[in-house]
């Protein structure tokens, strides 16, 4: 119960402060408005506060190959669809329709990307290690 609790208020937020709003991201990520961008920044210095002071550190290990590309990628797709994969889903609550050709697009790329490293990359996929 207190995941589906959390899970509405973070979209509750998220749709409230603009992140489910394709012309509010697109407008953030052309440097027209910064205040997606300054709210985007100032969650992140709130979890860095949060981690520092929970003394939560990153493990030591090395960073893969796909690193670099899948963040190029994921950002790539943030900024086309107007939403990172989380977004899409209160867009369609918001009703935003097209929102489920994002979702499409999501299935897609991960069922594609595990194929592609299953078959061609043999890199360990775990997790960054926090």
């Amino acid at each position: 119960m207190a995941n589906i609790i959390t899970g509405l208020a973070l979209g509750f937020t998220v749709t409230s402060i603009g992140f489910g709003d394709y012309t509010e991201l697109n407008r953030m990520f052309t440097f027209q408005d910064p205040r997606m961008l300054l709210s985007f920044a100032g969650a992140v210095a709130i979890i860095a506060c949060v981690f520092t002071l929970l003394r939560i550190r990153r493990a030591r290990g090395h960073i893969h190959a796909g690193v670099v590309p899948g963040a190029v990628l994921f950002g790539t797709g943030w900024a086309l669809s107007g939403g990172c994969p989380a977004i899409p889903i209160t867009q369609v609550a918001s009703g935003y329709l097209p929102a489920l050709v994002t979702i499409a697009g999501i299935v897609v790329g991960i069922r594609l990307c595990r194929w592609v490293r299953a078959r061609y990359l043999r890199f360990d996929n775990s997790s960054c290690g926090i």
